[in-house]
Formats: structure tokens, C-alpha cells, sequence
């Protein structure tokens, strides 16, 4: 379990909860962005009012979501110097670029139209109005693409190398970086996720307005547009995650073993466990029920391929970190004498495990004579806690078929026109607006916690990375970040419950108040 008072767990306790805080935000922002666009884009296309009335009105609660985001988001960055020092140190020249092009290019963009998006509807030709959302919507996404360039390069850190005179991390591909295969995979993971968010939010709330027979032609052109879009979305996402988990197969061994709960390394190919008990202590799946062969496709995409163990990647990592302990030696012997030609050789054959030989660092004063304690206590530190990422997984995977589910029913009976006469899919619809938002949060703890122990997989682990704080100062930033935040999220839900109750009528142009429905099927 984590210990409460270290300097460590908490630092990681507080980067953890500002980030998911966040993260509540961003999903609706990414999606919202291009529904404004498809919407504005009928707009500009029929000439029809309604289109143009359905964009302001889901842009206010764009609006609202958006600030909340970036005034969430700034904490997060102001972390790596506050918590994370040594992290900053040791991989700035490579984690910083991304996060400086996100500022420079994708965020300023974005905030700067969004002002022209409120304020240009009669300043504006409808032609630049919807360049305006467009760049909106792509500013939005940009930012997201470099800050899992950057989260992507922690996960797998390519096209870099370590420099022993200067002790840090230093970018030698940027190529490589750019199109990582894991932030790939990762950018269109996650912006499809806010897509199915946003668009279960529009579907929920104009849902809620045809239960009650209210502003019936704008949600049902609402509900039109994100149903198809959500399908689309949702069908992504589940494809995505196959390709997530194949890529994490190749790079995150202990990760995917952790997620499965793959205690031994069984003949390929191996079982999916859909449903089980682990037990770290005694290394073991409790009533485990398995479906064969799923594990060995989805990891390795094909039937004759491994998935290794953790027993036996515990094995492995012990060999690393001994290895480790020897680069760490020579590096220490060529800071206090950069000609010794015999540290260095010894330092380029072990330099790939120098980061296993820093999970010594909370164990031993000196990682290059640690005893046998210290490296076993090492090596149970190299795999992360295996019930939380296992059940964090499947409620991931579970929430995603239920939506798959919702997304099919909802476009279907939309397709028939008897939506309306479908209330129980619609309350559901409304009932389940969180969901996407658990499953997102689910996936992210996932991804990071999965990476435990290391800040950058196998290259810098957490215990090496925090800044030299007291537990006092880390429980008070603590504590104040999370009554500020919880503050925000009451604002933010009183304004979006406030804006949707008075619906399009707060256009004040009038049109659908009080509108009956006649025709369920008309659009």
C-alpha cells in the first residue's frame, strides 16, 4: 500500500489528482469543438437557422468547459518544477519541446479564436465564421496531440540518449519523438474517447429536452448530429484500444502483464482473464475465468507469440538492475574522472540498465554496492500494483460496450423515427451522460499507474524524480489544490445546469419555446 507520508506517494498523489481533475474537462472540450463545426458547417450549407442557433447554444457550454480546462490545466505544468525537479533536470530537453510547441502553436491558437467564435457571429461572413470554429476545434486537438507527444515519449522513450558529462536525457531523433508509435496510438485513442463523451453530452441533455416535450426540432437535430458522429466515435475507440493494447504488448511488458493479472508465462497463445481475484502476495488469479486465446491476439497478433509472465519479468528485471548497479559505478567513477577509459567502457556496455540500477535509489545509500535486500526489494518495486489496474481495465472495457450499446440503440431508433417514443433509451441516455467520463478516467489510470515505478519506462523511476519538498508543504498544496478545484467543478456544473435549463430560449430568439413535437420522425 502506499505510504501516506512519503514525499514520493504524495507528490505522486497530488500530480495524480491534478491531472484526472483536468482531465473532467478536456474530453468535452475536444468533442464539443467539432460538433460545432459539423453543426456551423449545416449552417453555412442550408441556410437554416436552426443550425446556426444549435452551434451558439452548444458553444456556450464549450465556453464554459473551455475555461474551466485551461485554468485546471496551467497547475499541471507548474508541477514539474515545484514536485518534480530531478524529472525536469534529467529530461527537459526532451519532454519540454512538445509542452513549449503546445503553448506556442495549439493553445494560443485556440484561445485566441475562441474569442472570435463568441464575438464574430456579426462580424463576420458565415464562411469565416466556421474557418473560426474549425481552428477552434483543431487548436484544441493540436493541444492534445503534443501532450501525448510528450506522455507518449515517457511511456516509450525513443530518439533519445544519455549523456554522462552532462547527467541528462538529450534529444538525438526528433523524428522519432514526433511519430512514436505509442503517442500515436495514444493521441487518437484519447481524442476519440472525448468525442464519445461530448457527443453522449449533447445526446443526454436533448434527450432530457424531448422527455419533457420542450425545444423538440433542436434536439432532435442536435441528437442527429451526435448520434452519428458518437457512433463513429465509439467504434474508433474500440478499435483503437486494440491497437493500444498491441503497442503496449511490444514496449509495456509489465504493464500489459499487470492489466491481465499474467502471473506465469503460459503457451502461446494466452488466455484473456475476463473475471478474477489477484493476489499479488501469493501470485495468483482467484477464480479466475478465462477466454482463450483473446490475450495472445491482442497482444502479440498472432497465436504463437508469448506474453510474458510476471514472474518471470521480475527475474529479468533483477539481471537488469545488477547490471544497472555497474553502470551507476562507472558513471560515479567517470564524474570524478571523465578520462577513465575503463569506467567509461564498463559504462556503455551497462548504460541501457542504468535506470533499473536507480530503482535502488530508496533502498540503498550506494546503488553500486547495494546488498541482496536492497535489489530484492527493488525488484518487487519494478512491478505495479496489480488489482487496481486489472479492475481499472475491465470497468474501461465494460463501460465501453454499454456505450456501444447506447450509441447503436439511440442511432437506430433515430434512423426509424421513433425516437421519441423510445423513452426508457432516452432516460438511459441521459442517466449515462458520467460514463464516458468513468471510462476515461479509468483509461488513464490505467496508462499511468501501469507505468509505475518508473516516471520514463526504464529509464527514470519516480523515486529519482521528486523535488527535495517537505510532506507538510506537499499535504498543503495538496489540500488547497483540491478545495480550489472542487470549487471550480461546483461552478462549472451550476452554469451548465443554468444554460441548459433555459435551453435555446437564452439565444433569445424564441423559436422553439414551448414547440410541441408532431412529428417524431421529422428533422
Amino acid at each position: 500500500m502506499i505510504n501516506l507520508d512519503d514525499v514520493v506517494s504524495l507528490s505522486r498523489l497530488q500530480f495524480g489528482a491534478t491531472a484526472m481533475f483536468h482531465f473532467l474537462f478536456v474530453p468535452l472540450t475536444l468533442g464539443l469543438s467539432w460538433i460545432l463545426v459539423i453543426a456551423e458547417s449545416a449552417y453555412v450549407m442550408t441556410g437554416k437557422v436552426i443550425y446556426k442557433d444549435i452551434t451558439r447554444f452548444w458553444g456556450k457550454l464549450f465556453g464554459i468547459n473551455f475555461v474551466m480546462g485551461v485554468t485546471t490545466g496551467i497547475t499541471l505544468e507548474f508541477q514539474f518544477g515545484t514536485n518534480w525537479a530531478y524529472y525536469s533536470h534529467y529530461v527537459g530537453d526532451i519532454f519540454g519541446a512538445p509542452l513549449a510547441v503546445e503553448g506556442l502553436m495549439a493553445f494560443f491558437l485556440e484561445s485566441t479564436l475562441v474569442g472570435l467564435f463568441f464575438f464574430g457571429w456579426d462580424r463576420l461572413s458565415r464562411g469565416q465564421h466556421l474557418m473560426v470554429t474549425m481552428l477552434v476545434a483543431l487548436g484544441s486537438n493540436l493541444s492534445a496531440l503534443w501532450i501525448l507527444i510528450a506522455n507518449g515519449w515517457m511511456q516509450n522513450p525513443v530518439g533519445a540518449e544519455f549523456n554522462p558529462m552532462t547527467m541528462r536525457m538529450e534529444l538525438t531523433d526528433v523524428t522519432a519523438v514526433l511519430f512514436n508509435p505509442v503517442a500515436q496510438v495514444k493521441f487518437v485513442h484519447t481524442v476519440a474517447a472525448g468525442y464519445v463523451a461530448a457527443s453522449l453530452f449533447v445526446m443526454g441533455i436533448s434527450s432530457w429536452y424531448l422527455l419533457r416535450t420542450m425545444e423538440v426540432r433542436f434536439a432532435l437535430r442536435s441528437f442527429a448530429i451526435a448520434s452519428g458522429f458518437g457512433l463513429a466515435a465509439i467504434l474508433s475507440v474500440i478499435v483503437l484500444g486494440d491497437e493500444s493494447g498491441y503497442r503496449t504488448g511490444e514496449v509495456q511488458k509489465v504493464k500489459l502483464a499487470a492489466i491481465e493479472a499474467e502471473w506465469e508465462t503460459e503457451p502461446a497463445p494466452a488466455a484473456f482473464t475476463l473475471f478474477g481475484w489477484p493476489d499479488q502476495s501469493a501470485e495468483t488469479t482467484h477464480g479466475a475465468v478465462k477466454i482463450p486465446y483473446l490475450m495472445g491476439i491482442i497482444a502479440t497478433r498472432s497465436l504463437d507469440e508469448q506474453v510474458t509472465g510476471i514472474k518471470d519479468l521480475k527475474a529479468e528485471h533483477e539481471v537488469r538492475i545488477r547490471s544497472g548497479m555497474r553502470a551507476y559505478g562507472a558513471l560515479e567513477a567517470l564524474r570524478q574522472d571523465g578520462g577513465n577509459g575503463a569506467a567509461r567502457a564498463t559504462f556503455e556496455q551497462h548504460r541501457q540498465d542504468l535506470g533499473y540500477g536507480l530503482l535502488l535509489t530508496p533502498h540503498a545509500k550506494d546503488i553500486a554496492k547495494a546488498d541482496e535486500g536492497a535489489i530484492a526489494r527493488a525488484v518487487e518495486d519494478s512491478v505495479p500494483q496489480v488489482a487496481p489496474l486489472f479492475w481499472s481495465f475491465r470497468l474501461m472495457v465494460g463501460i465501453g460496450v454499454v456505450l456501444l450499446g447506447l450509441f447503436a440503440a439511440a442511432f437506430l431508433q433515430l434512423c426509424r423515427g421513433r425516437l421519441v417514443q423510445s423513452p426508457r433509451l432516452l432516460k438511459a441516455l441521459f442517466w449515462c451522460i458520467p460514463l464516458p467520463w468513468v471510462a476515461i478516467e479509468a483509461g488513464w489510470f490505467v496508462a499511468e499507474f501501469g507505468r509505475q515505478p518508473w516516471t520514463i519506462s526504464e529509464v527514470l523511476p519516480v523515486s529519482a524524480s521528486v523535488s527535495l519538498l517537505q510532506p507538510g508543504q506537499i499535504w498543503f498544496s495538496l489540500i488547497s489544490i483540491s478545495l480550489i478545484y472542487t470549487s471550480l467543478l461546483v461552478v462549472e456544473l451550476f452554469l451548465l445546469r443554468h444554460v441548459i435549463r433555459k435551453g435555446p430560449a437564452s439565444l433569445q430568439t424564441g423559436r422553439y419555446q414551448g414547440e410541441v413535437l408532431q412529428n417524431g420522425s421529422a428533422l
